[in-house]
């Protein structure tokens, strides 16, 4: 579990962490055992936390009622609860979720899912609050205009796994670099390209705020980057039937792209530039296919 390999780490940074499920403190137990997970599994067997929460999941309710096959609800059962169905083992499960909450308990972040086998990992949700966690493998390199440092969120990932690529950029001095926006005028915005990869989504690039730059030759008035910035690419395994036994053939998936930008100073723009850029993960296996595998 991501959560105990980054625990030493969370903790350091006075961060406490804690896991509600509705499963029963036997099968809680169990597993804690099996996974060797340190921090607290919090048994809500009566769903009473979660439902105050405003986080129970009523679609398995839903779907064993009178309206259970209904083409709605059908979907819905296939969105929220399981693409196996809604048995009655599964009333009373929450939307799967974080939250983050300050020391007083008050919740100052949350980050949900549509789809119930879609989670954000513990470091994905530390980078897009700004709070990126010690990356496991990084590229470092540099060009005439900049350097970088890449990395992914996680190392390993699996179904319904939502993570992130980073690139931290740092322009080299006297440089900058073209923010969305400065594509109107003509200029190559700086971003990230990923090769398609089976069964994984990729989220639009998350670009942080720019600045005006005043090109006084051209009277020109452009986005763009001249301080260190962060580019965020998130991305999704997907949790549809299939994706499981797909994956299961493998040990590892690579992500090949490259960091494309154009950068120019106060007198020259220089050509456009592609810096090559791969990321492999490991697959890490569900608890249930470890144990059919």
């Amino acid at each position: 579990m991501e959560l105990q390999d980054r625990l030493e780490e969370l903790l350091g940074r006075g961060l406490g962490v804690a896991a509600v499920s509705y499963d029963s403190q036997e099968v809680l137990a169990d597993f804690s055992r099996r996974r060797g997970v340190t921090f607290p599994l919090l048994a809500d067997d009566d769903s009473a936390v979660i439902t105050d929460f405003g986080i129970l999941n009523t679609v398995a309710i839903e779907a064993q009622g009178p309206n259970g096959d209904h083409p709605d609800v059908v979907a819905d059962v296939a969105k929220y609860v399981s693409v196996f169905g809604a048995g009655s083992n599964i009333v009373g499960t929450p939307y799967p979720g974080t939250f983050m909450l300050d020391g007083e308990g008050r919740v100052t972040a949350r980050f949900f899912e549509e789809f119930y086998r879609e989670r954000n990992t513990t470091a994905n949700v530390m980078l897009r609050l700004g709070e990126g966690l010690s990356p496991i493998e990084a590229i470092e390199g540099e060009t005439a205009h900049l350097k970088f440092t890449a990395y992914a969120s996680d190392p390993a990932i699996t179904v319904g796994t939502r993570f992130s690529v980073a690139v931290e950029i740092e322009p080299n001095p006297g440089m900058h670099l073209y923010a969305p926006g400065a594509d109107e005028l003509g200029y190559r915005v700086i971003g990230m390209s990923l090769a398609p990869v089976p069964h994984v989504r990729f989220e639009p690039v998350a670009f942080p705020a720019s600045e005006i730059y005043h090109f006084e030759p051209l009277d020109e008035h452009v986005p763009v980057y001249q301080a260190p910035f962060t580019l965020l690419q998130e991305a999704v395994v997907s949790g549809e039937p299939g994706v499981e036994e797909a994956l299961a053939e493998v040990d590892a998936v690579t992500f090949s792209g490259s960091l494309d930008y154009q950068a120019c100073d106060d007198r020259l723009c220089y050509d456009p530039v592609s810096v090559p850029l791969s990321f492999t993960f490991e697959v890490d296996l569900l608890d249930r296919q470890r144990a059919n595998r």
